[in-house]
């Protein structure tokens, strides 16, 4: 049995920096748990902390239950494998396979037949006599690896091991990577900020940004039901749509969702009409994903948007097709500074990590002139400045439809996304 559990742990740099800010997270034996965000959001750190190359500045870390701060990292049976390999060149495949064996007074002639029983699983048997530099990129991330399973750990962790490696490839080692650690049934903690090989590899995962914890549950869940506007905005390609609306509620009958032009109608017997409803007068996020929207003709009726294509992309398998409907789009700042010109947000914005900025070339002159006001998440930077939305929506593969066409898109109500000003969900319970 390998368990991993992190409790409140908090990591600041010498600078003041805040790497990990509070992260708590349970990894079950045999789990395979992806930590997925963007480069800088405290993943590697989390990961390195738990293999002992880095101190948490606050909290605990245990291992199998009991507590290994002071547990030094050869004691705590964790493998790591690294992004860029840390192959010695100077010696064989084998003897870098090995080298761990060595090191824990293995003898040779059974550190010989684990090498050979590792190799062989990893398909690269028929390579061992060779030196790193002899190698291709899959084959080298293969021996880093092996050199991780030959100690038999109980937790694995890998810190983006498939980063430096072509699509193709990538792609063959992960199917690889699961497959192996499912049969080996060893705990696993995988840090990358690719959400395909998130979706596709975890048990669960937990997404992170700037330090915090953002979500965390199957992919499904997280995918059909994000926690966070971020979390929405990261997951998914092409990523969710998320649009700024106008809340008006007509009590018993709908909550009318206002999007500038048109409008949609969330029925009163939906049961997150009334969660929605608490928002009356006011401006909330709606995410719609691109499989939500079907093509249908004009005068369809129910739950449809208008609009003209602005442009199209071809991806061979379908194709995108990118919608003006007269509503304003929001984005996630990945930056996670404020729009230009506006003096920095507190409170309920630094929950988030960072501003909602809408899709606009400049703000509002109120908001140049009052370098005081605090920034909301919905400010009107004014009409003249708004950009149009474009509503991401699949087609075919080569749809008989061209830029400046009209198109009008069926929306599915029950997949529609509900998010406050701090980027919080508005939902009637959790998962």
């Amino acid at each position: 049995m390998s368990t991993v559990a992190l409790k409140d742990v908090t990591k600041i740099w010498p600078d003041g920096t805040i790497a990990v800010d509070h992260v708590s997270l349970d990894v079950q034996d045999g789990e395979f748990m992806v930590l997925l965000g963007p480069s800088g959001c405290g993943k590697s750190t989390v990961l390195r902390m738990i293999a002992g190359l880095e101190d948490p500045s606050g909290g605990d870390i245990l291992l199998n239950g009991e507590p290994v701060l002071d547990v030094p990292p050869r004691d705590r049976s964790i493998a790591m494998v690294f992004q860029d390999f840390a192959l010695y060149p100077h010696m064989s495949v084998a003897d870098n396979i090995g080298f761990p064996l060595k090191l824990s007074g293995v003898e040779p002639g059974p550190r010989s037949d684990r090498v050979g029983t590792v190799a062989g699983a990893l398909g690269i048997g028929e390579v061992l006599a060779r030196r790193p530099s002899q190698l291709s990129g899959g084959q080298r991330q293969r021996v880093a690896m092996g050199r991780a399973m030959v100690r038999r750990p109980g937790v694995f962790l890998m810190d983006e091991p498939l980063s430096n490696l072509d699509s193709g490839l990538r792609a063959e080692l992960r199917a690889e990577i699961t497959s192996m650690t499912r049969e080996l049934g060893v705990t696993t903690v995988y840090v990358t900020h690719d959400q395909a090989e998130a979706l596709t590899m975890a048990d669960r995962l937990a997404i992170m940004r700037r330090g915090v914890l953002q979500d965390l549950g199957t992919p499904t869940e997280v995918y059909r039901r994000p926690a966070t506007l971020y979390v929405a905005a990261f997951l998914g390609s092409p990523r969710m749509n998320l649009l700024e609306a106008q809340v008006y509620v007509h009590l018993d009958r709908y909550v009318a969702l206002n999007f500038g032009e048109q409008n949609l109608y969330l029925s009163w017997s939906d049961p997150r009409s009334r969660a929605v409803a608490r928002y009356h007068g006011d401006r909330i996020v709606v995410g719609v994903r691109a499989e939500a929207l079907t093509p249908v003709t004009p005068d369809t009726p129910g739950a449809v948007l208008h609009g003209r294509i602005r442009y199209l992309e071809h991806h061979g398998h379908e194709s995108l097709a990118y919608l003006d409907v007269g509503a304003t789009a929001i984005v996630v700042d990945e930056i996670g500074g404020t729009a230009p010109g506006r003096p920095s947000s507190t409170g309920a914005l630094r929950r988030l990590g960072g501003a909602l900025q809408r899709l606009t070339k400049s703000t509002s002159a109120a908001a140049s002139e009052d370098k005081s006001a605090p920034v909301s998440v919905l400010n009107d930077p004014g009409r003249h400045h708004r950009k149009p939305a474009e509503l991401s929506v699949r087609l075919a593969p080569y749809p008989a439809v061209n830029p400046g066409h009209p198109l009008t898109v069926s929306v599915q109500m029950d997949a529609l996304h509900f998010f406050d000003e701090r980027g919080d969900r508005i939902d009637v319970g959790w998962r």
